[in-house]
């Protein structure tokens, strides 16, 4: 802890400041303001303040995120208390979200997330195709602990909510242009206004590229880039005083080269022989990545998708909303599992998902009642082809037999639900709220896999894993009770469930792997307080909760041996292996002393411990590896900015921000420890670091246009985001690294 306090004093000391990406009540060019400024959100499906809403949410508005420079929704990281959200290991398209120790980092298509991410309150199930970019959005919110009544299945560790900005009878427009560190060129533009006195048009853009920040010493093949255009379009239609219908159409495709990381330790084939020696401890990583020659430098997606929402005031106390949706998803992705120029696990993974979803909610707002009932229902329908290449990976037996394994699979997915939530103003002061949500879901799996050997076509196997259906049902409850001490104090208590849906092994290539696995469920205890001080220039918001969280759904990996060939052959299985507990507290606060100059912080604590983790590999454990410690779960995650808005003669302005980021010690992996022992694995943690940020914006007097000199990273910091354990496979640790210091110069303009 002693470093952890030198650091602090001097992030304290370099920035002059406490914490975080402050919300103001002013932009800038504009008249300075010294209270905090009030964010409406919409948690519970109806709109209310941020500090009446009785459970733990983070929320940004636009002006909040361009402020700060954020570009993606990555660039949340450190400033939620609690969240780790950054890009998926080996994909340019994937995002890793875990909230207090919660979460799913594996993007193949049969793992659910556990974190939801919604978009205009539209349900995204994969975790792919979930690195956005932050265009043309009123706001951004982050729920933390289950939400299982409001939200459903897979939203055990929260949710991560994007809505986007609705169209007006007021003309706007902005554009901005921004060059930055490895030739990054990013260009943005929306514009909005009225085409009837009760129809209205949006259209965004953007085009986002940059080049790689590792490079292959060899050959100069860069990876680990950008290349991105999205774009959107939307009508808001007002046809009546009390009725709106808002349809959107997006499109992206994002089109990179490979994401690679570092090799922590040496890789081996079947034989046992060393094919590629890695010196321990693993050297600091210089950006510096071979890859497989004839490998393509490739990863591509295409997503696009309509939604249509029609909210309907039937009376001034029921309104009842519609919202209809369309997506599909298609990825090829070429992926260097063990990030070197040997073939030992090589892949191609190319998915073609669909869903369409709809959901019918009924609020009812009158006196002291509020309440929200609705029906919901999913299709999703993915496919995937797979190739593995992994000539180095068999030994000198079989080496360069021209070996190949595909895979083919497909899943459809039907859930269905209902859900209800009620509030009750037992006083003004006293507020009880009760919800409950019924979810039904099949699952029907069928996948093949084929190994071939070019060369010894003897050995070539097929193997089919056809399982029955897959049938889940869960319910959900949520208990709150909240009291207003006073106009300004707020304090709740929560108990909250929620489950993460059952499903197939999508790695199975042998009876042995063929498992079924059961819904993971999650149960929160939380009490928090919100609070603002001082004429709104001080808000503090505190949150505490336990979780129990049962039947975790573990990867357990392992060896056996090949019937045909005799080699050993990796067993990659999925069981609901484990129960955690996890303890924790978080803090968020805001202060605005003087005119200009505002300060925020914001802290998480995590205590995350097995209760059970059954392995049998663990014999010397009884069979048991809840010794490990929990993936993605730091001690401690803390944040301190603060931003100087200096107003000159002229009336333009110049605002200057900094923040400071600590990330305490944490695993990388499920796997950390070598397989029955409780030594843990160097190449699966991350140790300590810190981050610093700055940014300088002039803005002219009418706010109209802005410059901004935005820095990331200033210490230049070497630290892994995400690691990828398939010890079983070559001894494969792969360990994935967050960019290095980058700037960034940005000009906009607004009408």
């Amino acid at each position: 802890m002693n470093t952890l306090v030198k650091s602090a004093l001097m992030a304290g000391a370099a920035l002059g400041a406490l914490t975080a990406p402050a919300a103001l009540a002013q932009d800038a060019g504009q008249p300075q303001a010294t209270s905090v400024e009030e964010i409406i959100i919409t948690a519970r499906r109806t709109a209310e303040s941020l500090q009446t809403t009785p459970l733990a949410v983070t929320a940004f508005s636009a002006e909040t995120l361009e402020r700060a420079g954020a570009q993606q929704v990555t660039d949340l990281q450190g400033a939620v208390p609690n969240l780790n959200i950054v890009q998926g290991r080996g994909s340019s398209n994937a995002t890793n979200i875990y909230i207090r120790g919660v979460g799913q980092p594996d993007a193949l298509q049969t793992f659910d997330p556990a974190v939801g991410v919604y978009v205009d309150d539209v349900y995204y199930s994969r975790i792919r195709g979930t690195q956005f970019d932050l265009l043309d959005l009123e706001r951004v919110e982050v729920l933390r602990g289950p939400q299982g009544t409001l939200y459903g299945k897979n939203t055990i560790g929260g949710a991560l909510k994007l809505i986007t900005r609705r169209p007006g009878q007021d003309f706007q427009g902005r554009a901005s242009v921004a060059y930055g560190s490895y030739d990054m060129i990013d260009v943005q533009g929306a514009v909005s206004g009225p085409i009837t006195d009760t129809l209205a048009f949006g259209l965004s853009a953007l085009h986002s590229e940059r080049g790689g920040y590792v490079t292959d010493p060899v050959t100069g093949a860069e990876y680990n880039d950008k290349n991105t255009f999205a774009a959107r379009g939307a009508l808001a239609w007002d046809p009546a005083y009390n009725v709106q219908v808002d349809l959107t159409v997006d499109y992206s495709r994002d089109d990179a080269g490979m994401t690679v990381g570092q090799a922590t330790n040496s890789l081996i084939d079947f034989s046992g022989a060393v094919r590629y020696p890695v010196a321990v401890p693993t050297p600091e990583y210089n950006f510096e990545t071979r890859t497989t020659p004839g490998l393509p430098n490739e990863t591509r997606l295409e997503t696009w998708g309509t939604s249509l929402r029609v909210a309907w005031e039937l009376n001034d106390a029921l309104t009842l909303r519609s919202i209809t949706s369309y997506r599909e998803l298609n990825t090829d992705d070429y992926i260097d599992f063990d990030a070197t120029e040997l073939e030992i696990a090589d892949a191609l993974v190319a998915v073609d998902q669909r869903q369409v979803s709809q959901e019918l909610q009924l609020t009812y707002e009158s006196g002291p009642i509020t309440a929200v009932g609705g029906l919901y229902y999913l299709r999703e329908d993915v496919s995937s082809h797979q190739e593995s290449y992994n000539d180095d990976l068999l030994g000198a037996a079989f080496l360069n037999s021209g070996f190949l394994r595909t895979i083919d699979d497909t899943l459809e997915t039907t859930s269905r639900a209902i859900y209800g939530n009620v509030s009750f103003a037992v006083t003004d002061a006293l507020r009880l709220s009760a919800g409950v949500r019924y979810t039904e879901e099949e699952k029907d799996y069928w996948r093949t896999t084929s190994a071939f050997y070019s060369l010894l076509p003897a050995f070539n196997t097929t193997y089919v894993f056809a399982p029955d259906l897959g049938e889940y049902d869960d319910t959900s409850l949520m208990l709150s009770a909240d009291y207003r001490i006073s106009p300004d104090a707020m304090v709740y208590a929560r108990y909250a469930q929620g489950f993460k849906s059952g499903g197939f092994n999508g790695r199975a290539n042998s009876a042995t792997e063929s498992t079924e696995y059961q819904p993971e469920t999650a149960e929160t205890f939380e009490v928090g307080a919100k609070t603002t001080y001082w004429d709104r220039r001080v808000q503090l918001n505190l949150a505490a909760f336990l979780t129990k969280y049962e039947d975790f759904q573990a990867r357990v990996s392992g060896l056996d041996t090949d019937p045909v060939t005799g080699l050993p052959a990796p067993v990659l299985s999925v069981l609901n292996a484990g129960e955690l507990d996890i303890l924790g507290f978080e803090l968020e606060g805001v202060l605005a002393p003087i005119a200009g100059l505002t300060l925020d912080t914001q802290v998480g604590f995590l205590n995350a411990d097995y209760k059970v983790f059954e392995d049998a590999r663990f014999t010397d454990f009884g069979g048991s590896r809840s010794f490990q410690d929990p993936a993605f779960s730091p001690r401690w995650t803390l944040r301190f900015g603060g931003q100087y808005e200096h107003l000159m003669a002229n009336g333009s302005s110049l605002t200057f921000g900094g923040s400071a980021r600590y990330r305490s010690r944490m695993a990388l992996a499920v796997d950390n420890t070598f397989v029955n022992t409780d030594v843990e694995i160097p190449g699966m943690y991350q140790e300590e670091y810190w981050l610093y940020d700055a940014r300088a914006v002039w803005a002219d007097p009418s706010n109209r246009y802005t410059v901004g000199l935005y820095g990331q990273n200033l210490s230049d910091e070497v630290y892994r985001t995400d690691a990828q354990e398939f010890s079983s496979i070559g001894n494969i640790r792969t360990a994935y690294y967050g960019a290095p210091r980058t700037w960034m110069l940005k000009l906009t303009a607004r009408y």
